[in-house]
């Protein structure tokens, strides 16, 4: 019998007892507690960012006034945020700034063929004096620090490094990411202008391996300059990274399939081109946009809806920007680097 007695007491503490202790293991109790490192999940404010919530975090919290899962600020704040955002773009190309010349519009099912139906470029002209912007010219002289093909590693010297640095200064002085700023800090995801500054680094400019080599891709890398895997061009989101290798003649533009209600910039194309030999089956980007609106609408989505389509408002008319979180890989306490993030046109 005594063999037993540990058994019914535990059985009796297992009815009696779960009122008086939580596990580790649960949020039941836990909610707003500090961060403990030996606890194997955690309840608190920044766990959503981390990926290391408790999986009742939600259930368990989530009528706390302060949960921050990725569903926590709602769909009409972010299209509150983004339309404010998209009004104080000062740097964006004005209608004269650019002429486009999409002419071919095919079919989703089409663009498999890789089939050139545009004989001309896409862009006719181009204001190359907004490249004289802070903003541009720090992003530009971000574009030829990487090796397009994925599994070699990239090795940055002190110069590159400091361009990083630069860019993200020249990008934190807009209104536009200022905005953003305000708008995470009043929604409690960063305390302070330079937590926030050193997240976007991390998550943006923070190196994981996409092949064989440690270190060969990066979010920025894929979104804004593009690279190549298995002979497929992947990422490449960007117009002003477009229309410098098209006119460096390493771009050939295909066709599009979706262009965007907007009648002023930024507009969004949907697009498929061959860059040097490889081919984009279906590219969105932005066209006339600033660095810093893109970069503040893709950091946006990426920490209000990690993972998720994320639906936006600008100018009155909608758009979703779809992100993806690198799983292999974390930096700081268990928080994801950016895999990827592009406009999701009505056709995708």
């Amino acid at each position: 019998m005594k063999a037993c007695v540990p058994l019914v007491v535990a059985v009796l503490c297992g009815l009696a007892c779960a009122d008086l202790y939580s596990a580790p293991n649960s949020c039941r109790g836990r909610c707003q507690e500090a961060f403990d490192k030996h606890h194997p999940c955690h309840c608190n404010v920044r766990c959503p960012e981390f990926g290391n919530c408790c999986k009742d975090f939600e259930s368990q919290c989530g009528q706390e006034g302060f949960s921050h899962s990725s569903d926590a600020i709602t769909k009409e704040e972010l299209q509150g945020i983004s339309e404010k955002i998209y009004t104080v773009d000062a740097n964006k190309a004005q209608k004269e700034d650019i002429i486009l010349n999409s002419q071919n519009h095919i079919s989703p099912s089409e663009t498999r063929d890789q089939v050139d139906h545009c004989p001309e470029p896409l862009f006719t002209y181009v204001n190359e004096k907004l490249f004289s912007k802070p903003t541009y010219a720090a992003f530009i002289n971000l574009l030829n620090n990487y090796q397009r093909a994925t599994g070699r590693g990239e090795h940055f010297n002190a110069q590159q490094l400091a361009e990083q640095d630069t860019f993200l200064r020249e990008v934190m002085r807009t209104a536009v990411m200022k905005e953003l700023y305000g708008f995470l800090h009043h929604q409690h995801r960063y305390s302070s202008e330079q937590e926030f500054l050193n997240d976007l680094k991390n998550m943006w400019f923070g190196l994981y391996s996409r092949g064989s080599e440690e270190g060969d891709s990066s979010g920025f890398e894929h979104v804004f300059s593009g690279e190549v895997k298995k002979g497929k061009v992947t990422g490449f989101h960007n117009w002003i990274r477009f229309y410098m290798q098209e006119k460096e003649g390493l771009v050939d533009y295909y066709s599009y399939i979706y262009d965007g209600p907007w009648e002023s910039y930024p507009d969004v194309l949907a697009m498929q081109f061959n860059w040097d030999g490889y081919y984009k089956e279906v590219g969105s980007a932005f066209i006339g946009s600033s660095p810093e609106f893109e970069f503040a609408l893709y950091s946006l989505c990426y920490i209000a809806r990690p993972g998720k389509r994320c639906q936006l408002s600008l100018g009155g008319h909608p758009l979703a920007i779809q992100t993806y979180t690198w799983d292999k890989s974390t930096y700081g306490n268990g928080k994801k680097y950016i895999a990827t993030a592009y406009v999701v046109s009505s056709t995708q």
